[in-house]
């Protein structure tokens, strides 16, 4: 009986051998298998969740891309500057700057205006921007990124504006847009706004907003400059253009909250008590031939007609030139497409845009209705 078992039990052995042997025999010489016995594990609890897990991940939806177009409540409009920070290269400031304008904001973020220095790719802002706001679970804003020369701080790559509707109305009256005026230098820039701030009935107190553009960087003056003129309550930034120096030395312009209800345009400041606006990103113009640049203001009116609204409502505008053979084509263009009312503009020269084929950047505000400011 003994010897009966074990002749089984050896027979038994020798065909499993065998059936082994075989498969490792059809395995391809030099596959990576070789020699390997794989372990099943038993579908428990924990391999369920990995599975869910895993199909959850595959069906996460792509990311939405920033729109081109965003309108506001007028009333409610809110301005911040992100701090400068000299941390990290453009990925990582770019991330601060953004968690500290959302963890600043008294509301929803609507628009971003990005000044990049440096070499870093400008579509990164984009991207982050659009995965930070996506995590937070809030509404994507339109952006303009823009490269200029230098910030005011050593090793800082960017500094970003941001438009916000507040949760409260803090501009009864309206919003007056001021273009940035020309001058020698920051401090008489800062006098040209105070002048059309007291023409129109207001004060320098009332600026919600102040961004100075210069050829030079002199941070310690021009702040003490903006202090003196009294616009020390604003939210300021400060960029150097280009590089290179160029003309205007000093353009400062501002955004400031009415005294009394008004509307009208002109090339200088756009006085809005329209209920809402429409912000754009920027649109881009790439090559510098008339078809070109005509086809930029195109997709700007097809973006604004989604809202809307048209280019003959713009309050004002801004031209980033990024090649000095294009400043006088974007004049002229723009005169052509805003009717016999421009708004009031803003055009300065820049370092470059998010793409190396594009000479020309374009954005605009524009009121949401057609009876307010026309």
């Amino acid at each position: 009986m003994h010897v009966t078992r074990a002749i089984l039990a050896a027979a038994l052995l020798a065909v499993l051998a065998a059936g082994g042997l075989t498969a490792q025999q059809k395995k391809k010489p030099g596959s990576d298998d070789e020699g390997y016995v794989p372990v099943v594990a038993p579908e428990g609890k924990n391999s369920k969740n990995k599975k869910k897990e895993q199909d959850l991940n595959q069906t996460l939806p792509p990311q939405r891309e920033l729109p081109s177009t965003i309108a506001a409540e007028t009333g409610r409009l809110a301005f911040q500057v992100s701090p400068l920070s000299s941390r990290g290269l453009l990925s990582q400031q770019t991330r601060d700057a953004l968690k500290a304008l959302l963890k600043n904001n008294h509301g929803t973020i609507v628009k971003l205006r990005a000044f990049v220095a440096g070499s870093g790719d400008l579509r990164r802002v984009g991207e982050l921007a659009g995965e930070l706001f996506t995590e937070r679970r809030q509404p994507l804003p339109v952006l303009t990124v823009v490269q200029v020369g230098a910030l005011p701080m050593e090793g800082a790559q960017i500094v970003i504006e941001s438009t916000e509707t507040d949760r409260k109305v803090v501009n009864p009256n309206g919003v007056a847009f001021l273009s940035a005026q020309p001058a020698a230098n920051v401090a008489e820039s800062l006098d040209k706004l105070k002048a059309l701030l007291a023409a129109n009935g207001m004060q320098p107190s009332d600026a919600l907003s102040v961004t100075c553009f210069v050829s030079a960087l002199d941070a310690p003056r021009d702040t003490q400059s903006l202090t003196a003129a009294g616009f020390s309550g604003a939210a300021f930034n400060y960029v150097q253009m280009r590089r290179e120096p160029v003309t205007p030395a000093a353009a400062c312009e501002a955004r400031a909250r009415m005294a009394k209800t008004a509307s009208s345009i002109d090339p200088q400041v756009a006085l809005i008590s329209s209920p809402q606006v429409v912000f754009t990103g920027t649109q881009l113009a790439f090559g510098a031939q008339d078809a070109d640049l005509n086809l930029a203001f195109d997709r700007l009116a097809k973006a604004l007609a989604s809202m809307n609204t048209s280019l003959r409502q713009a309050v004002t505008s801004h031209l980033y030139v990024a090649s000095n053979g294009t400043a006088a084509q974007a004049f002229a263009k723009q005169t052509a497409h805003w009717g016999s009312r421009p708004p009031a503009s803003t055009m300065l020269p820049i370092e470059g845009l998010p793409s190396l084929d594009a000479p020309l950047g374009i954005e605009v505000v524009a009121v949401a209705d057609a009876s307010a400011g026309r």
